[in-house]
């Protein structure tokens, strides 16, 4: 996972609107997730999920590395000691951009509540545009993507999908350890815009 120093990175990051914020490359992304060491060491070991992970609850999947840790605090949270960096296709992570549905009624794309709620009963895939968080856990004018699984897409990503699963929480630790530091000795991965197909994007709602 190529690194770069926050300082460095966030001066290349817009400032506001709603951005895609990953490391990716030409074929894959990384998405990250949170939990408790028994859920994270199967994982690892079987390169997909199962164990005491449940298929029967949505999961939520988060591409930029610094709304995790706000999430997770810095994996010091109980049940989110374990943070994982799973790799997927660009192309099975814009498929799931193009069938998400937001968490809550947005006008824009549906004309009422019912058609809203519609599609959320067809979708098995949750949008949720949150606050981006600087280190210090500072709420920014930027908006940070997750999606939320449920269903067969939750079953294709937890079982079939991801190319790797790695668990960097001890890569998580020394940055924690830094931050407490200095901000200028903090290093994240090298997140750029990712920028989807262009439907998903506009599924999405992506500020281009």
């Amino acid at each position: 996972m190529k690194q770069a120093t926050y300082v460095a990175l966030q001066a290349t990051w817009p400032r506001q609107g709603r951005h895609i914020l990953a490391h990716f490359d030409a074929e894959s992304i990384l998405v990250y997730q949170a939990y408790r060491p028994s859920i994270a060491q199967f994982a690892v070991a079987q390169q997909r999920f199962g164990g005491e992970f449940s298929f029967e609850r949505m999961s939520w999947i988060k591409p930029n590395f610094l709304w995790m840790m706000y999430r997770s605090g810095w994996a010091q949270k109980e049940g989110q000691e374990r943070i994982l960096a799973v790799r997927l296709p660009r192309a099975f992570f814009d498929e799931l951009l193009r069938t998400a549905v937001p968490s809550t009624f947005d006008p824009s794309r549906f004309s009422s509540h019912a058609e809203w709620q519609a599609a959320i009963r067809h979708s098995d895939v949750r949008l949720q545009w949150d606050p981006d968080h600087a280190p210090d856990g500072t709420a920014l004018e930027r908006r940070a993507l997750q999606l939320g699984l449920r269903g067969e897409a939750l079953r294709r990503y937890g079982a079939q999908q991801a190319m790797a699963i790695t668990d960097i929480s001890d890569f998580v630790h020394a940055q924690a350890a830094n931050l407490r530091h200095d901000e200028a000795s903090l290093c994240v991965p090298h997140e750029r815009v990712y920028l989807p197909e262009a439907t998903a994007a506009h599924a999405v709602g992506l500020d281009l």
